[in-house]
Parts: C-alpha cells; structure tokens; sequence
C-alpha cells in the first residue's frame, strides 16, 4: 500500500512537470514573438529593399500563423533541433553544448563548496545556537543575503584579481584546458555563486533542523542523557532532511539558470554570456532555445526535490 502511494505521488509529480515545462514553452515563445521591431529588418538592415525582406519572412515562416510556427519549433526540440541562430547561421545545439557543459561546470565547482558548507553551519548554528557561533553565523548569513551578486564579483574581482593578483579577473576556459586550469579559472565566479545560494540554504538547515528539535522525542534523547551533537547527527538531522533537501535543489536551480549575471560579469562563456549576447542581436531562436533549456533544467531540478522529499517521508513509506 505504501508503494502504491508513493509510485502515484512520484508519477503526480512527474506529469506536472511535463505540463508545466509545455506552459513554459508557450510562454517563452509567445514572448518572444510579441518583442518589438521585425526579425527580418534586424537579420538584413536598414537598407533591405522589401522585397528582400518579404522573401526572407517567407524563408523563415515568418508569415505562417503563430501557433503553426509554436508547433513547428516544438516538434523540432522533441526531434533535438534547436534551431538556427539567426546572427550567424550556426546550429544552435552544437553552438550551446560546450556553453552548456562550462556553465553546469561551474554549477558544480560553487555546489560542491555550498552546499556541505551551508549544512554544516547550520548544524554548527543549531548546536551553538543563540550563542557567539550562532550570532556570528547568521550575521555572515545577513551580510551575505544583503549583498547583490553583481556586486559580490565586482568586489572578488577587485580583491583576488586587482589587489592580491591571485586569480584572473576575466574567466576564460578553452576545450584544451586541463581540469585545474580550468578549475583555478572558475575560482572566483564559482565563489560569487557560493556566497550568493550559501545563506538561504544555511539559514533553512538551521531553522529546519530548530523545528525538529522541539519534538517529544528529541527531549526523551536529552533526558537519556545523549549530547547535543549526538542528538542533532542521529535524531534531529535525518527527520528534517526533507525541506533541506528542497531547499539544496532550489539553489542547484539557480546555479545553473541564475548564472548570467555571474557569467557576464567575469566574461565566462557559458549559457548566460551566449544569452545575453544574442539578446542584444534579437536573435530570438537563441533566445528561446536558451530560456527553455533554462526552464526545463529549474522544473527538473524541483521535481527531483519533491521527489526526494517524498522518498524521504516514512509516513510515506511506511504508512499504518
């Protein structure tokens, strides 16, 4: 019986992302279709006679109705065809899969810092809580959350690369750098990124794990006479692993679709620096290639957290 629920939730889960990753599809091209100025005037300037403008629609579909063109773009991602890009002819999929590969790259580099940090000071919070630790803690947590991440790489930049000459200011990764060049290069988006998800996921571990701390059952442990850190790592920590767990997958999402900031600042060529380039060109087939695959790495990422919220409720598992 407990399998059978938990099946139907996870199956639940999984059809709602499938329809909300095809709303967003709607969205994103509808948006970009209701964008001002004409594709075809930007692709061959002001000087086009209309003639050639008209036949350059025609190439394009341009003229074909909305919702035809919808289609026609949908049925081609499902086959793995992203596109055109209309500022240089290129295939948009071979032009983003390095793109895509730097930018999960550098996701990974700032996950793996932030996330066990984020736990383990939100641990610490909680064992030394309303004390010195715990003040100091979630005043580095304020300050962090405060501070807007344009600003944060301005100030890395300043600091590691202008003053000290540690790092490079400017990012740049080539497909014939070796795993620590390319490491050393991502030093300091990678941090800004850190600093940036490190707070909220701290302060959810620690208000998380508070919650838990004030069941019946953590108070039978403490009058067992079992310490605080055995508590917290045996008792306190596995019964809120679910909301941390949702908490972890929100900022991986944003990792991965929040970098455009991070990426044009330290000129990183990864999806956010080709996003913005092309939007600047009004290259909308990159436009919306980008922002789906955006959406659908956020959608994908939070329905594995409600997933793994849902593997993790023994009231789900084992149900009376």
């Amino acid at each position: 019986m407990g399998g059978a629920t938990v099946l139907k939730l996870i199956a639940q889960r999984i059809a709602l992302g499938v329809l909300l990753l095809l709303a967003v599809s709607v969205l994103i091209f509808a948006g970009t279709q209701i964008l001002p100025g004409d594709v075809a005037q930007s692709i061959l300037g002001q000087a086009a006679t209309p003639q050639a403008l008209e036949n350059l629609r025609r190439e394009l579909g341009l003229n074909d109705p909305a919702y035809i063109r919808y289609f026609r773009w949908l049925f081609g991602i499902l086959q793995g065809d992203l596109g055109t890009a209309l500022s240089n002819n290129r295939d948009i999929a071979s032009a983003l899969s390095g793109r895509l590969a730097n930018t999960l790259f550098l996701a990974a580099c700032a996950a793996v810092v932030s996330v066990p940090l984020a736990i383990l000071l939100g641990l610490l919070a909680v064992r030394y809580r309303n004390g010195i630790i715990d003040k100091a803690i979630s005043g580095f947590a304020l300050a962090s959350t405060s501070l807007p991440e344009f600003f944060i790489g301005y100030l890395l930049i300043l600091v590691f690369a202008v003053k000290l000459q540690w790092f490079p200011a400017s990012s740049t990764v080539y497909d014939s750098m070796g795993f620590l060049q390319r490491l050393q290069a991502v030093v300091l988006p990678a941090s800004a990124l850190t600093l940036v998800v490190l707070a909220h996921m701290m302060r959810m571990t620690r208000a998380a794990v508070l919650n838990v701390m004030q069941s019946a059952y953590i108070e039978t442990a403490e009058l067992k006479g079992l310490g605080p850190l055995k508590i917290i790592r045996r008792h306190a920590f596995p019964n809120a692993i679910a909301p941390i767990i949702n908490v972890v997958m929100l900022n991986l999402a944003f990792l991965v679709v929040g970098v455009v900031v991070v990426e044009v600042i330290f000129v990183y060529p990864g999806m956010g620096q080709y996003l913005v380039d092309h939007v600047s060109k009004r290259d909308v087939p990159v436009v919306q290639a980008v922002g789906l695959i955006f959406a659908a790495v956020y959608i994908t990422l939070n329905m594995v957290a409600d997933i793994a919220a849902i593997l993790a409720n023994p009231r789900l598992r084992h149900p009376k």
